[in-house]
């Protein structure tokens, strides 16, 4: 029997697939057993040290760890979720089952895999979000620890941030959220991150602190999720608040939980509106404090007190005013029960086919919002197509006075995408290497044979000299 034996774990919903070697006699162990020793108790130290698993594999088993099973308010995994199903082949399989395996060739090499697929269509909305972030937050704590503190200590200086980081006072409790969500807000707004490095279709709050980290950023609602994620580790309690183009009426909860069980959007243009955007509302020491730190031209939002009550109010609210690339916005935001949140956020995770795709076109948030630019990829299969959308985006951006140029190929060759390219390279490069998944990811949804260009509109702020 060869010794090159690999598990391959797939979760459907979120295309997530992770690989690993495992240990020849265990070809023989019942699907349950396979799964407890390799998902739910994996021997990462082992599998480490004996090179039989790769970094982004492990990143990718623990978070499909977090999508099979229940966890306690602990971080501990306790049972698989209701509904979970798997797949072989096609075939679904039950605990007893022994899954088979295939021989194949990897490079010179000969192997055998169990190729298997995790099937969730049938869960509900059952994660224990304290439990989720315990262990997302465990999984890398020195590292978010240290994030924190280099974040604080950049801004408020090394001593300060001592205290602050352990924040008793309600000034070190403002210092540490303002810290955070300035960091937070001067990330990349970007879409670009799902098509380059491990391609997440949609992030967790952990994932999107990592990815700010290297460099990179989110859409609103995976910033939110970063700043609440960090937070609630330093015991500051904050709720999800929603924001969009609505009006200042109440938001209709029932009907929003009613598309969240259903998925079906038709006719539900002027309910999707009130969660367009995401913010956090902060309670501590008798005090609110409204954050909203997810830039994307939206302006950085800190207030408490009368303001904040302003703009949340229950009889009355004021609206703040936001740059949504071609046009001006008024945005409300509004207090919500936290679980539609929470299922908005589960679903979004894998359950609304294409989520990728959706925000970068449907939800028209492009590639990249920075300052003074947007990029967005236009996708088509005929020249007569790309010349519609050309002409579409010309008339837009011309009615809004913004320039804009629009290239069948995907690069920056115009005079706005040459000044891009000075003001952004690493952004450049994140964009040139997203090609190829993103138009995989847009065949795969609606047919082979696309090609795609770039549109590079130079937003308000900015002026080409």
């Amino acid at each position: 029997m060869t010794e090159n034996v690999i598990l391959q774990l797939t979760d459907l919903l979120t295309t997530r697939r992770c690989a690993l070697r495992i240990d020849p006699p265990d070809l023989d162990l019942t699907l349950d057993l396979l799964f407890d020793k390799y998902l739910k108790h994996p021997p990462l130290e082992t599998l480490r040290r004996e090179r039989r698993i790769a970094a982004d594999s492990e990143e990718t088993l623990t978070a499909i760890q977090d999508l099979v099973y229940i966890s306690s308010d602990s971080g501990a995994l306790n049972d698989i979720f209701g509904g979970v199903e798997f797949l072989q082949d096609g075939r679904f399989l039950d605990a007893p089952d022994t899954p088979h395996a295939e021989p194949v060739t990897i490079g010179e090499k000969d192997a055998l895999v169990v190729d298997l697929q995790i099937d969730r269509t049938g869960v509900g909305y059952d994660r224990n979000w304290a439990g989720f972030q315990r262990r997302r937050w465990d999984r890398h704590s020195d590292f978010f620890t240290g994030f924190v503190a280099e974040t604080v200590g950049g801004q408020f200086g090394a001593e300060c941030a001592k205290r602050i980081t352990n924040p008793e006072s309600t000034h070190d409790k403002h210092d540490l959220i303002n810290a955070l969500a300035l960091r937070i807000w001067e990330a990349d707004f970007e879409n670009y991150s799902r098509f380059t490095g491990r391609k997440l279709v949609f992030k967790s709050g952990d994932e999107t602190v990592l990815n700010i980290a290297e460099g990179r950023g989110g859409i609103c609602s995976e910033k939110v999720q970063a700043l609440k994620f960090l937070t609630d580790q330093y015991g500051l309690e904050s709720e999800y608040v929603l924001s969009g183009p609505a009006t200042p009426e109440p938001v209709p909860e029932d009907r929003l939980r009613q598309l969240l069980d259903t998925f079906d959007f038709r006719f539900s243009k002027r309910f999707m509106r009130y969660w367009q955007h995401l913010a956090l509302l902060y309670r501590f020491d008798g005090m609110e404090l409204l954050v909203d730190a997810t830039n994307g031209n939206v302006p950085f939002l800190f207030i408490s007190g009368p303001e904040a009550q302003e703009v949340l109010g229950y009889d009355a609210k004021r609206p703040v005013p936001v740059r949504m690339a071609v046009k001006d916005e008024d945005f409300y935001y509004h207090r919500i029960s936290q679980d539609i949140v929470e299922n908005m956020i589960f679903a979004m995770e894998g359950w609304i086919p294409y989520v990728d795709l959706v925000q970068v076109f449907d939800n028209e948030l492009g590639l990249c919002i920075t300052k003074d630019y947007m990029v967005a990829p236009v996708v088509f299969r005929t020249e007569k197509t790309f010349d519609t959308i050309r002409r579409e985006y010309l008339r837009v951006c011309n009615e809004a006075g913004l320039p804009c140029e629009v290239s069948d190929e995907w690069g920056f060759m115009g005079p706005h995408g040459e000044a891009f390219a000075v003001d952004e390279p690493e952004k450049v490069e994140y964009i040139l290497d997203s090609y190829d998944h993103l138009l995989d990811r847009y065949d795969e949804a609606h047919g082979p044979g696309h090609e795609a260009g770039l549109a590079v509109i130079r937003l308000a702020s900015s002026s080409l000299v």
